[in-house]
């Protein structure tokens, strides 16, 4: 929300002697504010309402409606409004209580002009840090929102009719290619196809409501779960000459959760590690429950993460080191297996050294007990 060049900041004071509210208008005098007052907190409130201020001050001993029972009606009705009480009691509990019903700061009686001048421009500072920080959110919320309609556009489109038109090409002149441009056609046919799959992904991680998966939770036993998941990456590991190992608990108690994007997470994990794996390595997936949380660690032996690059590594589009590995990763997989994840109340954690290895921890807790 941008500020029109000849915006006034809005200021309310709430308090119940004459003296203070003249005094402050006085001292903000001549400054670019637009000062209201109010003798009581219901008055006050009115004017919260009516003016949609940046910074109220509250008295908080008043007649009538008390000072923390404003505040907390203009929190309700606006939280990014900032507040400061002012006191003449200033002990350090009326000023924790109204801090914990989210006043900004404290001002206590008899306070100079100097003191009511600096703690308003901070006030007023706080205030644009807050619109700003909206604002920023709300753009990148537009962004999200957005990012798959134009990726899908401008982008899928384009390389679908692309594809298209490669294959009906390649298919009137086979007979006419020589075994070089043929070759030349499949690199072509191929590259097409992995960046359609990388969009896909692109608008599997923005488009899609992954909260939403808990409407369709269900039972799910681990070791099924874990089954599925290596089946869908034996292949890549079989043509690598990667090991899946397992050692999965005896009688794990069942989960809640969605299979089919379990499966996904699972798999995206699994997949990395092979990815980083050297040939005749193996990774090994272990699963127990402790204190009703199963855990599920993916291991491999492979090139390792540094140490500075573990915090980004489940962030959006991480990329690995491609040149310690004969592959390379956009980290999209594990952005939405974090994701999955998180869906299902648990957490993931990355633990890795470079050369030596990297585990990816999954918690995720027990189905409770209906009985």
């Amino acid at each position: 929300m941008a500020m029109a060049m000849n915006y006034k900041d809005k200021i309310i004071i709430i308090d119940d002697e004459e003296v203070i509210l003249d005094s402050c208008t006085q001292i903000l005098q001549g400054r670019n504010y637009d000062v209201s007052t109010a003798p009581d907190g219901m008055q006050g409130l009115k004017l919260v309402e009516e003016i949609k201020p940046d910074l109220v001050f509250i008295d908080l001993k008043m007649p009538g409606m008390p000072g923390l029972e404003v505040l907390k009606h203009i929190h309700d009705q606006d939280n990014t409004i900032v507040t400061i009480v002012i006191t003449g009691y200033a002990t350090v509990d009326s000023a924790v209580e109204a801090m914990k019903k989210g006043a900004y700061d404290f001002l206590p009686k008899p306070f100079t002009p100097e003191e009511f001048r600096l703690i308003t421009r901070r006030g007023l500072e706080r205030r644009k840090l807050v619109v700003e920080a909206i604002t920023l959110r709300r753009e990148k919320e537009m962004l999200r929102e957005n990012f798959a309609a134009i990726v899908s556009h401008e982008l899928k489109s384009p390389l679908g009719a692309i594809q298209q038109n490669l294959f009906a090409l390649s298919g009137e002149l086979a007979e006419n290619l020589s075994e070089s441009q043929n070759a030349r056609f499949e690199r072509m046919k191929i590259r097409i196809d992995d960046l359609i799959k990388l969009i896909n992904a692109w608008l599997r991680v923005y488009s899609v409501d992954i909260s939403k998966i808990n409407e369709s939770f269900t039972s799910i036993a681990i070791p099924a779960l874990i089954s599925k998941a290596i089946e869908n990456v034996e292949p890549h590991a079989v043509r690598k000459d990667v090991h899946l190992v397992t050692g999965i608990e005896e009688q794990l108690p069942l989960i809640e959760g969605d299979e089919l994007s379990l499966v996904e997470a699972l798999g995206n994990i699994i997949g990395n590690a092979v990815k980083y794996s050297f040939a005749g390595s193996q990774v090994t997936i272990k699963s127990a429950e402790k204190d009703g949380i199963i855990e599920i660690a993916i291991s491999d032996t492979g090139v390792g993460i540094p140490e500075e690059e573990l915090p980004n590594v489940l962030s959006d589009f991480y990329r690995g080191n491609s040149a310690t590995s004969d592959e390379s990763s956009h980290g999209i997989g594990l952005t939405i297996s974090r994701k999955i994840i998180e869906a299902h109340n648990g957490t993931i954690i990355v633990t890795s050294k470079p050369s030596i290895g990297t585990t990816f921890t999954i918690r995720i807790p027990v189905k409770k007990n209906d009985g």
